[in-house]
């Protein structure tokens, strides 16, 4: 699915990005471009960035199984 449509990023761009160290806003949008025209997509690509963490977090966090 496209988030920005203005520079053609998907959400799998954006997850990509988020995947090699994107860790706030400023990076995504560096990274990808995203929000950087209209800004329509700022909203979503801020939460698709904050759930995205949140996960990485939590998975980190689970204990490995043996």
């Amino acid at each position: 699915m496209y988030v920005c449509i203005c520079k053609a990023v998907t959400e799998h761009e954006l997850r990509r990005a988020i995947a090699q160290g994107a860790e706030c806003f400023e990076d995504l949008q560096a990274r990808t471009g995203c929000a950087t025209c209209c800004g329509c997509c700022e909203d979503e690509a801020r939460r698709l960035l904050g759930t995205t963490l949140e996960t990485q977090r939590r998975e980190a966090a689970l204990p490995i199984a043996a």
